[in-house]
C-alpha cells in the first residue's frame, strides 16, 4: 500500500467472511510475485506491471489457466492460445493499451533468453499481455512512453511485497471518476482439513463515481456532492483481475472461478459498460504441467471437488471486490497531460469510515 494510503480496516470495513492471507495480497500464493515499473512525469502518467506465477520457467513448467471476458473492448495478446490449451507458459504483463505491441515483444525477449530451445528444438511461445486505457483522462498514450526496457526492469523487480495504488501499469488510470490502478487481496479457503489460498490483482480504470459503492454502501454520490463533480458520463475503461490460487484446478474449474470476479466488480458499481474492457484469468500453481513429457505421455493430476468449490468462488468474489477498493484507497492524487487531475479516495476517508 502507499505510505499515504487509508485502508479498509481502519475505516472500520471489512468485505466478506473470509480471512485474508499473511499479507493480503496475490503474492501470498506461494510463488507468485508483482513488479512495476512507473513512468510519472507531466503528461506522461502511465506504466508497466508484471506479474510472475513461479518462480521456474513457465514455459518449461506451464500452468493451468483460463480467462473471461466479462466485456470485450479490449486489446489483450495471447488468450486465445490460453482459452485453446487451457496453459499459462510466461509471465503476465500489464500496460497500457497502445503499449501492448511492445510489452509483448519485451516478454518474447525475456522468454527467449531463459529458454534457449523455444523457437529452436520446440515450439513458439505464447506472451500474454493485458492492458487498460489510460489515455483516456491523465496520460499522453500517444506518446509512447513505454519501452521494452521497462518491461524487463518490471519484470526484474517481480517481488512478494509491492506497493498498491497508481503505481506500474496503475500509473494513469482512473477509476470511478478517482485515481485508480493497482489493487490485491487475498483469502484462504479449507477444504479437507487444508488450507488453500487465493489471491487477486487488479488493474482498475472503470466505473463512474455516482455509482461508486463499498461494502454494499452508496459513497459515490457524497464524494460527488463534495467535489462538486460534473453529470457522469457513461461509463467506459477497463479492468484487468488476475486471479492466482494453490488450489488444485483444472483449466475448466479455473474458467469458472475467472467468471466469479463479476461479481465482485459490480458489488463495487459498475455496470461493465458497453465501452469497457472487462477481462480476467484465473491460474492454478499448485500442479504445473511439463512442457516435453518424461517417461509417459499420461498425466494423473489431482482436481478439487465441484461440492468445495463454492467456497473458491467466495474468495473469488471477495478478494476481488476488496482489491478495487485498496487500489482506491491507496492511490494518490495524480496530475497529468493538459493538467488534468484525478482527486484520491483517501482524500475522503470522513464520508467513508462506519
Amino acid at each position: 500500500m502507499s505510505p499515504h494510503s487509508t485502508s479498509l480496516r481502519s475505516l472500520g470495513i471489512r468485505i466478506g467472511e473470509l480471512a485474508s492471507g499473511p499479507a493480503n495480497s496475490i503474492a501470498d500464493v506461494p510463488g507468485v510475485a508483482v513488479g512495476h515499473v512507473t513512468l510519472s512525469d507531466g503528461a506522461a502518467q502511465t506504466g508497466v506491471t508484471a506479474v510472475r506465477f513461479h518462480d521456474g520457467n513457465p514455459f518449461r513448467d506451464k500452468l493451468p489457466a483460463a480467462a473471461h471476458v466479462l466485456n470485450g473492448f479490449g486489446k489483450s495478446i495471447g488468450l486465445v492460445q490460453v482459452e485453446e490449451l487451457g496453459t499459462l507458459e510466461t509471465p503476465v504483463v500489464l500496460t497500457n493499451t497502445l503499449s501492448v505491441g511492445t510489452a509483448a515483444a519485451a516478454l518474447v525477449r525475456h522468454m527467449l533468453e531463459t529458454t534457449p530451445e523455444i523457437g529452436d528444438t520446440t515450439g513458439t511461445v505464447n506472451p500474454v499481455v493485458m492492458e487498460c486505457n489510460d489515455g483516456a483522462w491523465l496520460n499522453d498514450i500517444r506518446g509512447l512512453h513505454v519501452q521494452e526496457s521497462h518491461v524487463r526492469a518490471a519484470l526484474d523487480a517481480a517481488a512478494t511485497v509491492f506497493e498498491q495504488g497508481n503505481v506500474g501499469a496503475g500509473t494513469g488510470m482512473s477509476c470511478y471518476g478517482l485515481a485508480g490502478g493497482i489493487g490485491s487481496a487475498s483469502r484462504v479457503v479449507r477444504v479437507s482439513k487444508r488450507d488453500y489460498t487465493l489471491g487477486v490483482l487488479t488493474l482498475c480504470n472503470m466505473g463512474r463515481l455516482a455509482d461508486l459503492r463499498i461494502d454494499g454502501r452508496a459513497v459515490g454520490p457524497a464524494i460527488a456532492e463534495r467535489i462538486a463533480a460534473e453529470t457522469a458520463d457513461a461509463e467506459k475503461g477497463s479492468i484487468i483481475v488476475l486471479i492466482a490460487t494453490d488450489a488444485p484446478l483444472d483449466a475448466r474449474q479455473l474458467r469458472r472461478v475467472a467468471t466469479r470476479a463479476g461479481a465482485g466488480i459490480v458489488r463495487t458499481g459498475s455496470h461493465l459498460g458497453s465501452g469497457s474492457g472487462d477481462i480476467a484469468l484465473a491460474v492454478s500453481t499448485a500442479e504445473p504441467i511439463p512442457h516435453a513429457p518424461k517417461n509417459t505421455k499420461v498425466m494423473t493430476r489431482s482436481v478439487l471437488h465441484e461440492d468445495a468449490i463454492d467456497r473458491v468462488f467466495r474468495a473469488t468474489i471477495e478478494a476481488s471486490e476488496e482489491a478495487i477498493l485498496r487500489a482506491l484507497l491507496a492511490a494518490r492524487p495524480r496530475v497529468g497531460k493538459q493538467g488534468r487531475t484525478r482527486r484520491a479516495l483517501n482524500e475522503f476517508a470522513d464520508l467513508l469510515a462506519l
